[in-house]
């Protein structure tokens, strides 16, 4: 599929919509370092982070003109900025060895790209730290990994930012051969559904599906009836389309972001996926903590509708006002205690010796816009209500929500609460 940017006679244009992904990526990198990092005692901290449709580095934002750095210069601020944070106060430096792969298949960016590192002062590293390929994302990946797995054998700590335009550059089955090869991968994808539903039929449907490797999700029905016969047939689609893709992946935890084009056409999803509870529940405060920006499409506990949700025409950052519904703020965050307070005690009171809070997390954080802070603060006012115990590793009472750890064990009282 051809780019929609094009870096012949220097940056390209790009949309506020598109400056989001950026603003997602730069956040998200910031509280990795932080938590993966900071405050433990380490000599050296490796990692690999990959860019599969680095573009060509630089843009100019479409209303204002003003210079943007694409994707490789977040990644590679990232890395700055995170080797000030981690040994701020350190009397012994944490070393970080940083690997950045940059693919880029179009000729012109990828020349753009290589000028504009250059121009940056990083070239020196590239062919070293910095490996700059022009080439598909698909035709390097399993090279890539290679790589990944040499350089950190045990658990494969890698981030690959997957932004490609439209929807078909990425077969499931690569996404998957990733999370299933290096435990420690997470993947930031861009999924184009606009592009799949605009101009869907029975025929090119199915085939999009197929060179996707994902089955069949119109359970034998035609894409023409379900149009005639769904309300908001776009809708579910994308409901079906959604869980069928993280599922064909295999990923065990995901966020889903909607990002929705100014001009109402080119809505895309922005999914994070990892193997491990810990990373999502990153992701998920990351929209939090830009709560101007984000918002999501559904209920504030455990029955989160598949999407959250960008709209640049309500984006109080950029535009100075929000016209949100649910967003990402102290309403919603006192809505999702209270519903997550009608929910939990649900799942928690049959089972006989309790739950361990890393596990009720880890089952349900996938279908809740809830931070683990905001399951704690839950839970903290459920022990203050006397409907549940939450008890430590050596036996001690938990009571307030910063005490909560995730080997901590959930039990309901021995006096049990009903709960209808």
């Amino acid at each position: 599929m051809i780019s929609q940017y094009n870096w012949s006679n220097g940056p390209a244009l790009i949309g506020q919509h598109s400056v989001a992904k950026h603003r997602i990526l730069q956040s998200y990198l910031a509280a990795y370092f932080a938590t993966l990092v900071g405050g433990q005692p380490r000599d050296e901290f490796k990692l690999t982070l990959v860019d599969g449709f680095a573009g060509g580095g630089l843009y100019y934002h479409q209303d204002t003109r003003e210079l943007i750095k694409g994707s490789p210069f977040i990644f590679l601020e990232a890395e700055k900025e995170g080797s000030f944070r981690i040994n701020h106060g350190r009397t012994k430096p944490v070393r970080l060895d940083i690997t950045h792969f940059f693919i880029e298949s179009d000729r012109d960016a990828y020349l753009h790209l290589d000028k504009a590192l250059r121009d940056e002062g990083f070239a020196s590293r590239i062919g070293a730290s910095i490996q700059l390929r022009n080439a598909r994302f698909e035709d390097e990946v399993r090279s890539i990994v290679e790589a990944i797995k040499k350089k950190s054998p045990r658990n494969g700590r890698s981030i690959f930012a997957l932004d490609q335009f439209g929807y078909g550059a990425v077969p499931t089955s690569v996404l998957r051969y990733i999370l299933n090869t290096l435990p420690g991968a997470e993947i930031i994808l861009t999924f184009g559904v606009d592009a799949l539903l605009n101009y869907a039929n029975d025929k090119n449907f199915a085939h999009s599906l197929a060179n996707l490797e994902v089955p069949d999700i119109l359970a034998g029905r035609s894409l023409n009836e379900i149009k005639k016969s769904e309300r908001d047939w776009r809708l579910f689609i994308q409901s079906s389309l959604y869980s069928a893709l993280v599922e064909s992946c295999g990923a065990r935890h995901f966020t889903p972001f909607f990002i929705r084009n100014r001009s109402g056409h080119g809505d895309y999803w922005l999914i994070h996926m990892a193997q491990h509870h810990r990373a999502r529940d990153v992701m998920t405060d990351v929209h939090w903590q830009n709560h101007t920006s984000f918002i999501h499409y559904g209920g504030a506990g455990l029955d989160m509708f598949n999407m959250l949700g960008y709209d640049p025409r309500s984006d109080a950052s950029y535009h100075g006002q929000s016209e949100l519904g649910f967003e990402f703020d102290t309403v919603a965050r006192q809505a999702s205690v209270r519903v997550l307070m009608e929910q939990l005690p649900r799942l928690i009171h049959d089972c006989r010796h309790g739950v361990p809070f890393k596990q009720l997390y880890a089952n349900t954080c996938n279908h809740s816009p809830a931070t683990a802070d905001i399951y704690r603060d839950a839970l903290a006012c459920l022990v203050a209500q006397n409907a549940l115990e939450i008890a430590s590793e050596t036996g001690g009472r938990r009571r307030a929500a910063a005490q909560i750890k995730f080997s901590d064990r959930i039990n309901t009282p021995r006096q049990r609460i009903l709960f209808t």
